[in-house]
């Protein structure tokens, strides 16, 4: 890694910092540079997130005509249960 700095304070306050730090200032500015990438791939993260559970909130706030009723679905899982109890009667 090239460590060119034009500015000579800004290469005295990095080279200054990783002293402190005790590391090389390669490994000083690869890791704040790693530091600030998954700093930006949370906020990313937490953004995704929101709008997720803004879209879930609107897609529960109104049911869609493809929605069953309560009586569709208990009409569905009783035809169920029966299906199943048929074919534990035949495996049997």
């Amino acid at each position: 890694m090239n460590l060119r700095f034009p500015d000579p304070e800004q290469r005295a306050a990095i080279a200054a910092a990783a002293a402190q730090e005790g590391v090389s200032m390669q490994e000083y500015i690869l890791s704040a540079a790693y530091t600030r990438a998954t700093a930006v791939e949370q906020r990313f993260l937490d953004g995704f997130k929101e709008s997720m559970a803004r879209s879930a909130a609107a897609f529960a706030a109104e049911p869609s005509s493809t929605d069953p009723s309560a009586e569709q679905r208990t009409a569905e899982q009783q035809a169920r249960a029966e299906l199943e109890q048929q074919e534990r009667g035949q495996a049997a």
